[in-house]
């Protein structure tokens, strides 16, 4: 067992405990509250004057795709070879290995949402990783895929842009999407109608042939698996909820640039945004309107938020983006939330991660002071019980 003993613990789940106890025993949390007893033989952290959260966790990112060092060897983040591709897996490009799995642990990320990018209309599917293991089956947390999808200026960068290919324009983009769509509602329909006629002819069943893309779609479509749908201007945003409706998806909207443009019409719908980054130059035309008061807008009017980091190395500043987000308007509480349980509760894993409670995944971070403060560091790193990071213990420390 191991006991973080007299510390500032934020449970994220309920009010802050002064002088607290966490005691986790192997993988789980086992206790927590101030007063609790030391089970004998624990190994005792000693955290007095220390601040300790659940791991943060980044709903939005690309570890392990856009790979670092990056170089074209490293980068699996686009297969920018056609605009729907479903089939796709990042589970099948992630490297445990690679460098920036521990700068994320040096800053107390645990836990990230990794996928592919915004090339496609349709890029394939993303999966929910801890930020320490072997191999890339041992890190994924099964039944956590999402779809990624794109609006706006990428696909129709990547497909047009004198290549004079589909899709060239925004129009381009949602014809893609939902033509893709209907083939993979045609192909439910028809499997359906295959099950009914075997049944009542009393027949052999034989299933029409496999694909992969119509497969991953499918599981879209009966919402086994959520649409993230990444857009920046107001448009996109509002033609990504518009198909989502038609196609009644579990969606997403992914960075929601713009959002705080239609904060009232998406609060009232009940949106989930993940939202950033937030030190993003304007690159595009997309994100000429580009605001940091963007997710105290969004929270405010009652849209889940997340905030995201959307890289690889990037994601260890997400504690300063969220007090970047304090800064320009957002409730402290929400930004804690927005990068712990809110974060959990979009990509689905907040049955295990996302706060401090017992029972719960033992995914804890130490930190010297307040974790928004630019001279705060990350002292220890727990992923499932298990201590991943200690600050000076290593020598790039």
């Amino acid at each position: 067992m191991i006991a973080i003993h007299n510390g500032r613990l934020v449970p994220i789940s309920g009010g802050v405990i002064e002088n607290g106890t966490l005691i986790m025993d192997g993988t789980t949390i086992q206790a927590i509250g101030k007063g609790i007893p030391i089970p004998p033989g624990s190994e005792i952290v000693d955290a007095t004057g220390k601040w300790v959260l659940p791991g943060f966790i980044d709903a939005h990112s690309h570890l392990a795709l856009y790979g670092e060092p990056s170089v074209w060897a490293n980068m699996d983040i686009n297969e920018s070879t056609n605009p729907n591709t479903a089939q796709l897996r990042a589970i099948d490009a992630i490297n445990p290995d690679d460098p920036a799995f521990g700068d994320l642990r040096s800053a107390g990320i645990t836990a990230v949402y990794t996928g592919p990018g915004s090339a496609n209309v349709i890029g394939g599917t993303g999966i929910v990783i801890k930020t320490w293991g072997r191999t890339s089956d041992e890190i994924a947390i099964p039944g956590t895929e999402a779809m990624k999808m794109a609006l706006g200026e990428n696909p129709k960068r990547v497909y047009g842009d004198y290549k004079k290919r589909y899709p060239a324009t925004r129009m381009g983009n949602a014809a893609v999407l939902r033509e893709a769509l209907v083939a993979a509602q045609n192909h439910l329909d028809k499997i359906a109608q295959t099950v009914a006629e075997a049944a009542r002819e009393d027949k052999p069943l034989k299933m029409p042939e496999r694909d992969l893309k119509l497969e991953a779609l499918g599981r879209v479509l009966r919402r086994e698996i959520k649409a993230r749908i990444h857009c920046h201007r107001k448009d996109d945003i509002l033609t990504a909820i518009r198909i989502a409706e038609e196609f009644n998806l579990d969606y997403v909207i992914e960075h929601c640039t713009e959002g705080y443009k239609i904060a009232d019409i998406l609060g009232a719908k009940n949106v989930w945004a993940t939202v950033g980054p937030l030190l993003m130059n304007r690159e595009k035309m997309e994100l000429n309107e580009v605001s940091l008061r963007n997710p105290g807008i969004l929270a405010k009017a009652g849209v889940k938020v997340a905030l995201q980091a959307d890289g690889a190395s990037d994601t260890r500043w997400l504690p300063l983006f969220a007090g970047i987000a304090v800064r320009e308007g957002m409730d402290e509480e929400e930004a804690f939330r927005a990068i712990t349980i809110n974060s959990a509760e979009i990509i689905g894993v907040s049955n295990r991660m996302g706060s401090l409670e017992v029972g719960k995944d033992a995914d804890v971070a130490i930190f010297s002071g307040h974790p928004f403060y630019t001279y705060t560091v990350c002292e220890r790193t727990f992923i499932n019980g298990k201590s991943v990071y200690q600050r000076n213990a290593q020598p790039n420390d």
